[in-house]
């Protein structure tokens, strides 16, 4: 079975009625190492070795975030930046994560009809990860369609429940 290296980023977790309830599909799974990013560094320095360490150990990078501003919160942003260095994720020597998969799994304020052409933000989450799926191709790591659930102020805990089972699974077939 495939390694999974789950990074968790959300800086208000005890008011993410999503998030708390997706983070449960990763817990108690052997072969997953889940990184809560705001828990682990409150001070926002990076032990960058030790998140090498957990990219080389594992098939599979998942990040699980909300998606804030057309991004992720700041601390993913400093993680990218302080972790994926030249020499190491890309450029001359930087190949470390070459054929690894990443798979983005966000959760939305806006509704579904919101992230449309002609929509509230006029693009599709698609195009607005552009930025994500770039950096995923200059690491050389295969990028899989994200997993998203749009409107999360007003699912219901039914709705919530679902979208993390199917995460679950999701998750269970990458790593067959």
């Amino acid at each position: 079975m495939k390694k999974v290296y789950h990074i968790f980023t959300h800086p208000n977790l005890e008011k993410s009625r999503v998030n708390k309830e997706v983070l449960k599909a990763f817990t108690g799974k052997a072969g997953i190492e889940t990184r809560m990013l705001y828990e682990t560094y409150p001070d926002w320095k990076i032990d960058v070795e030790k998140e090498k360490k957990s990219l080389l150990d594992s098939d599979i990078i998942v990040v699980q975030t909300p998606f804030y501003w057309y991004s992720t919160p700041g601390l993913f942003k400093e993680w990218e930046d302080k972790v994926l260095e030249y020499g190491f994720a890309y450029g001359e020597g930087g190949d470390k994560l070459k054929g690894k998969k990443i798979q983005f799994i966000l959760s939305t304020f806006g509704p579904e009809e919101a992230y449309q052409k002609g929509g509230y933000n006029h693009f599709t989450i698609e195009e607005l990860l552009r930025p994500f799926e770039q950096t995923a191709n200059l690491c050389q790591l295969e990028f899989l369609k994200p997993l998203v659930i749009n409107g999360v102020a007003h699912k219901s805990d039914e709705e919530i429940t679902l979208f993390k089972e199917f995460v679950s699974k999701e998750i269970d077939k990458l790593r067959q």
